[in-house]
């Protein structure tokens, strides 16, 4: 994609939502590094739920030691993968508490020191925590980022590279919110919805999926 697209792309993307906010809930750092280590491999609606209870109760990486492995399980069961997630979990407030005196660093080569913690959980705390210009490439950013041309690549590390290399400013801070809602909402994986898609015409996906029967525009 030129520069020029990838402009107006994003231009367009942004219109239609200035402030992007990640949609995991969360009320300080600490719970959203676990909220999205929680989050691998399943929905950030699934993990709201489980978290609900669990935030009200641990704000901070004592708290959820004091909580405990058990204590944590109870919370989380209802999510994929949450004996592993329970441990890291665990894991990284130890970690946290042992090393950096319980404050998340902001840092994302110490970030990824911590259990559970991978490079895709690290550019999501950087970016929604310290506002850094990061990008974490998961599933949905992977998938528009090789189907409309805008940072294609066979790998995620591929992928997140170019699009920090090629998204100009000023929408480096949100351009990894833009994306994921992108995939999540209409750049669907199955069945694209690129009848009602902003930056259709820019996308170089050819097989644009038409509108269903009955299906009008926004006057």
């Amino acid at each position: 994609m030129k520069k020029a697209d990838i402009f107006e792309f994003y231009s367009r993307l942004a219109a239609d939502n200035p402030s992007p906010e990640t949609e995991l809930n969360y009320g300080n750092v600490y719970q959203l590094v676990v909220a999205v280590a929680l989050s691998a491999q399943s929905t950030d609606i699934g993990v709201n739920k489980a978290t609900r209870t669990l935030f009200a109760e641990v704000k901070t990486p004592q708290q959820m030691v004091d909580l405990g492995l058990d204590g944590l399980k109870e919370h989380i069961k209802t999510i994929g993968l949450y004996n592993t997630k329970a441990k890291n979990v665990i894991a990284l407030s130890e970690k946290l508490i042992a090393d950096y005196g319980g404050e998340v660093p902001a840092d994302r080569d110490e970030l990824v020191k911590l259990p559970g913690v991978g490079r895709k959980t690290a550019n999501v705390v950087m970016n929604c925590a310290f506002g850094a210009e990061t990008f974490a490439v998961d599933t949905h950013i992977f998938r528009v980022g090789n189907r409309t041309g805008l940072a294609p690549g066979k790998t995620v590390l591929e992928v997140e590279k170019k699009l920090e290399k090629q998204t100009p400013q000023p929408f480096r801070v949100h351009a990894h919110h833009w994306l994921i809602l992108h995939g999540r909402y209409i750049c669907k994986a199955r069945k694209p919805e690129c009848w009602r898609c902003p930056v259709s015409d820019l996308c170089r996906y050819k097989k644009k999926t038409p509108a269903p029967d009955g299906w009008h525009a926004d006057p």
